[in-house]
């Protein structure tokens, strides 16, 4: 990996936003249906979109959801003995279970979220890997209990007034983008064989055809189709767009710790969910009881948005900066620098 910048390769136009702002909406949308909604040909959706997606700047992944499986999903922050953060962060990052990795505290702490699909799976990093790996110096975890922002066509506020109401109406039903979604720990029926293959070529490319689809499940295409929409309605499958905020001028990225009275922590992560900076708020166990993730364009602005909008919203008790470093793995996606791989 060589850190390339997805701005030293790319310079996009406001048709790229309005095709963007299309696939958060909904990430499989048509070519067709995005050039009619947007007014452009078919092909210069197309070329734009593979453009973008070849310039590292977004990706359309599957996501498998552990709750509709009957798992939890956890969030970890390992502190480390000085030089061991890297090469941990590396490694927890190649675990198919493991979707989210960054290197924050200066290099010197590892936040990751975990995505475990067995009790086994879960058990065997959280409960024998990590306590036993010599760079550990303190283990911390953290289950998410509610999401108020991110996953199942919740989308990052930043880019709401790029179409007109109008288009927005001809892609759906109206919707904000926030969207709290309880975290479902009940499971569906068992996946067969054809089911993760189906869902190994969504995590790969998340708009991949129906014909691709079903030869890769060995299905034909309508079989493929109805188990793509049996995934998505049981929440088994959720499929996303996962954006480089740097090549939207977002070069400042940080989690946040809150500390929040009970009785507030819906209202907190409800108003954080409407905050164009904020990309992830969920509702954890433990003493920090909420997490968001957050995109500024410098430090100045983050100083600004943790002191003068976060800090101050009634509730909040304690807010704990954690500036990423570096992002290793976003959403299942590995990062080169700033670009999506």
């Amino acid at each position: 990996m060589n850190g390339a910048s997805v701005a030293d390769s790319l310079s996009f136009e406001p048709d790229d936003l309005r095709i963007i702002r299309v696939l958060q909406v909904d990430p499989r949308t048509p070519f067709s249906t995005m050039a009619t909604v947007l007014g452009l040909s078919e092909p210069t959706v197309s070329r734009r979109y593979a453009r973008l997606r070849r310039a590292g700047m977004l990706r359309v992944t599957g996501v498998v959801d552990p709750g509709a499986l009957g798992q939890s999903q956890c969030v970890v922050r390992i502190r480390c003995r000085p030089g061991g953060a890297a090469p941990m962060a590396e490694a927890l990052a190649h675990r198919d279970d493991v979707s989210w990795v960054a290197l924050t505290a200066a290099g010197s702490e590892v936040t990751l979220a975990i995505r475990s699909r067995s009790p086994e799976e879960r058990d065997d990093l959280l409960g024998h890997r990590l306590p036993r790996a010599a760079a550990v110096l303190d283990l911390d975890v953290s289950v998410l209990l509610r999401k108020f922002l991110g996953g199942r066509g919740r989308y990052w506020a930043a880019l709401t007034a790029v179409l007109t109401p109008e288009q927005e109406a001809q892609l759906g039903p109206a919707g904000g983008p926030v969207a709290e979604e309880p975290i479902v720990v009940s499971r569906s029926p068992q996946l067969e064989p054809h089911d993760e293959k189906l869902l190994s070529a969504l995590a790969t490319d998340g708009r991949a055809s129906l014909v691709d689809l079903a030869t890769a499940a060995g299905l034909t295409p309508g079989r493929a189709s109805r188990r793509l929409q049996t995934l998505l309605s049981h929440r088994v499958l959720s499929i996303h767009l996962e954006l480089a905020p740097a090549a939207l001028g977002y070069h400042t990225r940080a989690t946040l710790w809150l500390r929040v009275r009970p009785s507030r922590i819906k209202p907190v992560g409800r108003a954080l969910a409407r905050m164009p900076e904020v990309g992830f708020a969920a509702a954890l166990s433990g003493r920090n009881n909420l997490q968001a993730e957050v995109h500024c364009r410098d430090l100045d602005e983050l100083f600004e948005f943790t002191t003068g909008r976060v800090g101050t919203l009634p509730g909040v008790e304690s807010v704990e900066v954690g500036l990423i470093h570096r992002q290793i793995k976003q959403a299942g996606t590995f990062m080169d620098g700033d670009r999506l791989l």
